[in-house]
């Protein structure tokens, strides 16, 4: 899969590119989701996917903490601890739907929670309860643009 950059943006109220997410956001907190929103989204734009991942875990491919899909072209924002089920949830780590905050191994040092969010070129209408690697796979094809904002966390 290529990485097709553009004008499409990813932020959160809460924290700052490479900043630090806020105990509330972590699993060792309240577990919510943090509040991101987008703009830019390419013309063409049907829907679009988001996916949370800490390439920092120490497994062999880091570990997922939120996936959803389906999200329609005219949302450009998902609120505080934002439920998947409002969309189309995939699976995270555990093989749940729903939003897993940070909880890295105590003294294993900063780990980096990647949020990417990818514009999609048409309607997917794809199966709950896919995986990141899946839903990568799945939407390869009809991606127009993607971004990301990386949050940090350590315990």
């Amino acid at each position: 899969m290529s990485l097709k950059l553009g004008n499409l943006k990813l932020t959160s109220p809460v924290f700052s590119p490479s900043g630090r997410l806020d105990k509330k956001y972590g699993g060792d907190g309240e577990n919510k989701s943090p509040p991101l929103a987008w703009t830019g989204a390419p013309s063409g734009t049907k829907e679009f996917a988001l996916i949370c991942h800490d390439p920092d875990a120490p497994l062999p491919d880091g570990f997922t903490h939120w996936v959803v899909y389906g999200i329609p072209a005219e949302v450009t924002k998902l609120a505080e601890g934002q439920k998947a089920e409002a969309f189309t949830p995939g699976v995270n780590g555990t093989q749940k739907t729903g939003y897993m905050g940070p909880y890295p191994p105590n003294g294993h040092g900063v780990h980096h929670y990647y949020f990417w969010v990818y514009a999609l070129g048409k309607e997917m209408k794809l199966e709950p309860g896919l995986g990141r690697p899946e839903l990568l796979r799945a939407i390869a094809g009809s991606i127009l643009e993607q971004a990301r904002l990386i949050g940090t966390y350590e315990r």
